[in-house]
């Protein structure tokens, strides 16, 4: 007669296990990257560089320092323009761009150094995120009387709405100067949702974080994506974020891509492993 013992094992075994996570999928491309070649004299940051970003998905671009990630970024909003390439952004085919049309056809921008007002509390670092979204001119805003008066209170509406979800009620107030650098990229985020993107470009949102404001911070870019329905492109060093939370990735090593997959091929990659990730001993 079996003991309690191999009866408990013979019933947790035949417990179905959890189902695993199913893999999400898209189908419609928002963005195209095609053969961009980015030089700057002699040197050349980017050499034939192609993927795309799906609607709705998380797309991680990652890479050594000095791999091209940012200047890949600078060409997607329009800080650079490549010398060879293409880019196609809602159907729309393009060589350049310049940062404000960017701005205006939905993508937005945090850097890898914090570009916030520090004079300026946080609110209104946020309310800059508004202003292409303003239809009064800058005069006009100033009077603050009747319609502008309306459209301000509506726009001020709606960057509180951003604030309680990024749970930064507290410092709404606060010059972001005197905020911790946490706090800051907090307040950069923010900024950059008050433009209610399409896609949103985050360059190291997580770089010199604890591991309790990475893992904020992870919590929020996952709810902007889910809540917001916001498509993302993020460059981010941190292996174990880059793994948990996107949906695809692309790895960049000087200028050229190495590969290009799920998190799992690319961290089965053996080119990947042998430039960037390494193994462990």
């Amino acid at each position: 007669m079996p003991d309690a013992s191999q009866t408990a094992a013979a019933e947790s075994a035949a417990e179905p296990s959890a189902p695993p996570v199913p893999e999400r999928r898209f189908s419609e491309t928002l963005l195209e990257v095609k053969n961009i070649t980015l030089r700057f004299g002699g040197v050349k940051a980017l050499t034939d560089i192609s993927f795309d970003i799906k609607k709705g998905e998380i797309r991680a671009i990652i890479g050594p320092n000095g791999a091209g990630k940012s200047s890949m970024l600078n060409v997607i909003n329009g800080f650079y323009t490549p010398q060879e390439g293409a880019i196609t952004y809602k159907g729309r085919h393009r060589k350049a761009m310049r940062p404000h049309e960017a701005a205006s056809t939905g993508i937005a921008r945090t850097f890898q150094n914090i570009a916030l007002f520090k004079g300026m509390s946080t609110l209104d670092n946020i309310m800059t995120g508004r202003l292409l979204k303003m239809k009064s001119n800058i005069f006009l805003q100033a009077l603050y009387w009747g319609p502008n008066q309306r459209e301000e209170s509506e726009h001020r509406a709606f960057c509180e709405r951003i604030i309680d979800f990024l749970e930064i009620q507290a410092i709404r107030k606060t010059p972001v100067g005197r905020l911790p650098y946490g706090l800051q990229k907090r307040v950069e985020l923010a900024r950059a949702l008050a433009m209610e993107p399409d896609l949103l470009l985050l360059d190291e949102p997580m770089a010199g974080m604890n591991v309790e404001e990475k893992e904020d911070m992870c919590r929020f870019v996952l709810d902007v994506n889910d809540e917001f329905g916001t498509t993302i492109a993020l460059i981010e060093h941190d292996m174990g974020v880059v793994m948990d939370i996107s949906d695809r990735v692309v790895v960049l090593d000087y200028g050229r891509k190495l590969a290009d997959g799920t998190p799992d091929e690319v961290r089965s990659n053996q080119a990947v492993i042998d430039a960037y990730l390494g193994v462990s001993h």
